[in-house]
């Protein structure tokens, strides 16, 4: 039986293990999916919800495997969909913040109100301007977020939006070009950790295959943290980015897999409960459910 792994660059270890061939030693017949290439669905304004997201393709059979930031699994268990947490990295505070233009009137999160902020929505930069606003005492109808994937360091170059929910390797190349300032950093909201989930059914039925993939994950990351420069090249190569700068974005990120804690149940439910009361999931979501006790043992087995 084939083995479907979605992914894109926004996961690095997907991105890299894809690239190196690491997997298929162990399973021959792997089809990649490149996320780019399937539908998101009908993207709906921010103030809406949440738009069609990368766990629903888990349940249409647009792949088996997936790995994502912390807001799609959340979207996906709101819709019903049977998810399981596979393995969580290690924090990643130093990806990205929320940041203005250093000549903003915007001293704080509170001034966000009014504003027009750009952002991925459905991304973990939705998680990061929830929590943000929660803290300033705001709720997402305070604020006018710009959904924003492909252009949001362009529109804030150019004077579109008020704020912008900025990542590396993008922060770098805008940095150059204009003096920003930090409104509010990630460490002390949440740990934006990199998260690898997927069915129910795959991980009680294909244990196997599941086996395999963190495996392989777990020597494709060793082999990123070791060769930083080289695993650059393959993100630089695919959007003609600049090196250095994905280079960056390598070096100050953790590797390797680590399993589901209490800790991080904690933090993602506490996300969830935002999302849903800011109406943007239809339900509330219970995050222990999607997780497995035999999966959190089979990454924190050492390397064979």
């Amino acid at each position: 039986m084939s083995l479907r792994v979605g992914y894109f660059p926004q996961n690095n270890s997907l991105w890299v293990l894809r690239h190196r061939g690491i997997l298929e030693r162990s399973v021959p017949d792997v089809e990649w999916v490149d996320l780019r290439s399937l539908p998101a669905g009908d993207r709906p304004a921010p103030t809406e919800g949440l738009p069609s997201g990368h766990g629903d393709h888990l349940f249409d059979g647009g792949y088996d495997f997936i790995g994502t930031g912390s807001t799609p699994p959340v979207t996906a268990q709101a819709k019903g969909h049977d998810v399981v947490y596979v393995a969580i990295s290690g924090p990643r505070v130093e990806n990205g913040r929320i940041v203005v233009p250093d000549d903003s009137p915007i001293a704080g999160p509170a001034d966000l109100k009014g504003r027009r902020v750009a952002l991925g929505h459905g991304s973990w930069q939705t998680t990061l301007l929830l929590l943000a606003l929660e803290k300033a005492g705001l709720t997402w109808s305070d604020i006018e977020p710009v959904d924003a994937y492909g252009n949001a360091a362009e529109l804030f170059l150019n004077g579109d939006v008020d704020a912008w929910v900025g990542s590396y390797p993008y922060l770098t190349d805008v940095e150059k070009q204009r003096p920003v300032r930090t409104v509010i950093e990630t460490p002390g909201l949440f740990s934006h950790r990199s998260l690898w989930f997927t069915s129910r059914a795959f991980a009680t039925e294909r244990r196997d295959d599941l086996a395999a993939i963190v495996a392989a994950l777990k020597e494709s990351d060793a082999w990123i943290e070791a060769n930083p420069r080289e695993a650059a090249k393959l993100f630089a190569d695919d959007d003609g980015g600049d090196l250095d700068a994905w280079e960056h974005a390598l070096r100050t990120r953790p590797w390797g897999l680590n399993p589901v804690d209490e800790g991080f149940v904690a933090e993602q439910q506490h996300a969830a409960d935002l999302f849903h009361a800011n109406g943007l999931i239809p339900r509330p979501v219970t995050v222990a459910d999607a997780v497995l006790p035999e999966i959190n043992e089979l990454v924190a087995a050492p390397a064979s």
